[in-house]
């Protein structure tokens, strides 16, 4: 008697098996990206010199499913114009901070001069945009720089952020690999 492990399979049966497995692998990578993690290309050098143009991040989804953005993250969030790629700049005020700038182009954050280690020399004093400030945020409302601020199309331009468009916190850059570095 033959067993089980020996018996001949149909076509149809291996085919079935590969095409569930198939779509098993797809619907498990449409919930990791979905909800867990994802890949972001840099478009610009609004966030140099912390992140470069082309740079590849894992942005963590999850995080913001769970907690808020805080203040200092590099995050991913939806373009203010819709249809447009996503953008990447760094959180600055969360809801209930006062931001202001300084008539040298420094920023206030909650009346306190705002210590930004990661800007470059040339970044440090720059423009209001087409904002009036002081801007105090509101409920869900997020403040978002970016690093390179002579070279970026920030809420100075473009207002807050609102939380429900925000998709993650970037986590590191994984290449170019010589590159690499946690955020």
């Amino acid at each position: 008697m033959a067993s089980p492990s020996n018996t001949p399979r149909s076509l149809t049966s291996n085919v079935l098996e590969w095409a569930g497995l198939v779509l098993l692998a797809v619907a498990i990578a449409w919930v990791i990206v979905t909800f867990v993690v994802q890949v972001f290309a840099v478009p610009s050098g609004s966030m140099e010199p912390t992140i470069m143009p082309g740079d590849r991040l894992l942005v963590a989804k999850f995080l913001y499913s769970i907690g808020d953005p805080k203040r200092g993250d590099i995050a991913v969030f939806h373009n203010w114009n819709a249809g447009e790629p996503d953008l990447i700049k760094r959180v600055i005020g969360a809801p209930g901070d006062t931001i202001d700038i300084t008539s040298e182009g420094s920023f206030t954050l909650n009346g306190k001069a705002l210590d930004e280690p990661y800007l470059g020399l040339d970044a440090r004093k720059t423009g209001p945009g087409t904002t009036q400030f002081p801007v105090t945020l509101g409920p869900g409302e997020y403040w978002m720089m970016g690093d390179n601020r002579n070279n970026s199309g920030d809420s100075r331009y473009n207002g807050v952020v609102a939380r429900r468009t925000m998709v993650g916190k970037a986590l590191f850059t994984f290449w170019p690999f010589e590159d690499a570095k946690i955020l």
